[in-house]
C-alpha cells in the first residue's frame, strides 16, 4: 500500500512538472524519475506505457529526444489525419480506424495504404528506432471477435509497412480488443475514437549507445 501511494506521489509531481516543459526536458525528466511507474499510472494505455517506461534520461535521453522531435514533426508532416503525440523519449501515432479499414473489416483500403506509404517513408529515413503495432476496438460485439479482428488489423498495417522496406525486425505487433478504451465506450463518437491501431516509436539499441555516447548531439543530429 505504501509503495503504491509512493508511486501516485512520484506520478503525480512527474505530470505536473512536465506542464512547464517541452517535449525534450520531458523525456529527460522522465527517464531520470520514476519513469516506469508513471507510465503505469497515466491511464492512456500499454503504448503509453512502454513510451516511458523505455526512456535512457539523461544527456542520452535529451539527445534521443531532440531527433524523436524531428521524427515526430517529419510524421505529422506526411500523414496529417494521424494523431501525433511525443511521448517521453519516443512517439504515439493513433490512426483512427476509419482512416484505415471499413467497419468489421481488416483489410486495407486505398487511402489508407497511401497513408501507410507516407508513414513507411519517414520510418525507413530514421532506421535507429523500433515500433510497437497495437490494435484496439470499442466495446461493440463479443469479446473474443474484437479481440480477433484488433489482431488482424495490427498485423495488417505491420505487413504492409514491412513490404513497403521497413525492417520485420523493427517491429513488436499486439492487441487488446476491446480492453484499453481511450474513452468511455458510452456513444458512437467516442466508440470510433475506440476503434484504432497505435504505434510506438521508441530508440533501438544502437541509437541508444550512440546518444550516450555522444554521437548524437543535444541537437538531435547523428555524426
Amino acid at each position: 500500500m505504501k509503495r503504491t501511494i509512493l508511486y501516485i506521489t512520484c506520478a503525480a509531481m512527474l505530470i505536473a512538472g512536465c506542464k512547464s516543459m517541452n517535449n525534450t526536458q520531458k523525456g529527460t525528466a522522465i527517464g531520470a524519475g520514476a519513469g516506469a511507474a508513471a507510465g503505469a499510472l497515466i491511464g492512456k494505455g500499454s503504448v503509453w506505457g512502454v513510451l516511458i517506461g523505455a526512456a535512457v534520461g539523461g544527456g542520452g535521453g535529451y539527445a534521443i529526444g531532440k531527433n524523436m522531435d524531428k521524427q515526430a514533426k517529419d510524421i505529422k508532416q506526411a500523414v496529417p489525419d494521424a494523431q501525433v503525440e511525443r511521448v517521453g523519449e519516443g512517439i504515439n501515432v493513433t490512426f483512427n480506424s476509419a482512416l484505415l479499414f471499413k467497419i468489421n473489416k481488416s483489410d486495407l483500403s486505398d487511402s489508407a495504404k497511401a497513408s501507410l506509404d507516407k508513414i513507411a517513408g519517414v520510418f525507413n529515413d530514421y532506421p535507429e528506432t523500433n515500433l510497437l503495432v497495437e490494435g484496439h476496438t470499442d466495446d461493440t460485439g463479443p469479446a473474443d471477435y474484437n479481440m480477433t479482428l484488433s489482431e488482424a488489423r495490427a498485423q495488417t498495417v505491420a505487413k504492409y509497412l514491412q513490404l513497403k522496406g521497413v525492417a520485420p525486425g523493427r517491429f513488436t505487433v499486439k492487441w487488446y480488443g476491446e480492453t484499453q478504451p481511450k474513452y468511455p465506450n458510452t456513444d458512437e463518437t467516442n466508440r470510433a475514437l475506440n476503434r484504432r491501431v497505435e504505434l510506438a516509436v521508441v530508440a533501438n539499441d544502437q541509437m541508444k549507445k550512440e546518444a550516450q555516447s555522444g554521437q548524437i548531439d543535444s541537437t538531435g543530429t547523428k555524426h
